[in-house]
C-alpha cells in the first residue's frame, strides 16, 4: 500500500454562526462545534483511506476560546498518523475576525477513525509520510497518545509502552 502525505486528506470547512446554534451568551455550542469537527475529520480520514470510516473515539477537545455569533469559523482537519486500520486525525479550529480577517485558533481537537469494509469490518490504510515540521511533532506525539490509551484502557501491560517509558527514561 503507498504512503500518503498528511496534505492529501486535509479538509477544510468555513461556515457561519448562526443565532440558532446558540447557548443564552450568544456563543457557538460546543456540540454544534464537535459535529462540524466530526465531519470535517470523517472526510479527511476517507480521503486518507479511500474507504468507509466510522468514528472510533474523540481523544482530546479543548474549548480554548468561546466562538460568538456571526463569527466565520474555519476547522481544518488532516490525518497525524496511521495505524493497522485507524487513523488519528488533529482538527483545527479557527475564528476570523470580521474587520481584520485575521485568523486565531480557538480549539483543536484529536479523533480517531477507523477504516472498515461495507460489512464493517475493519480494513488496512495507507501508511502517512509526514512532510512538514509541525506535521512531524504530530506523527511522533500520536504513537505515544494510542499507548496511552491502550494502557488506560488495559489493553497492553505497562513494559509494552515503549514510547511512553522514553519520555520517563
Amino acid at each position: 500500500m503507498n504512503p500518503k502525505h498528511p496534505s492529501e486528506s486535509l479538509t477544510i470547512l468555513t461556515d457561519l454562526v448562526l443565532p440558532s446554534e446558540t447557548n443564552p451568551l450568544n456563543n457557538l455550542f460546543g456540540g454544534e462545534l464537535l459535529a462540524r469537527m466530526d465531519r470535517a475529520a470523517s472526510i479527511a480520514a476517507r480521503r486518507h483511506s479511500r474507504r468507509i470510516v466510522v468514528t472510533a473515539s474523540v481523544n482530546h477537545v479543548a474549548f480554548n476560546r468561546a466562538i460568538s455569533l456571526g463569527s466565520v469559523v474555519t476547522v481544518e482537519a488532516k490525518v497525524s498518523r496511521s495505524f493497522k486500520s485507524s487513523m488519528e486525525v488533529f482538527i483545527d479550529v479557527w475564528v476570523e475576525d470580521r474587520e481584520s480577517g485575521n485568523r486565531t485558533k480557538a480549539n483543536e481537537a484529536i479523533y480517531t477513525f477507523v477504516a472498515v469494509d461495507d460489512t464493517g469490518r475493519p480494513v488496512e490504510v495507507p501508511p502517512i509520510v509526514p512532510e512538514t515540521e509541525l506535521e512531524i511533532q504530530r506523527f511522533d506525539a500520536a504513537l505515544r497518545r494510542k499507548q496511552l490509551s491502550l494502557l488506560l484502557a488495559g489493553k497492553i501491560k505497562p513494559s509494552d509502552a515503549t514510547e511512553l517509558k522514553a519520555l520517563f527514561l
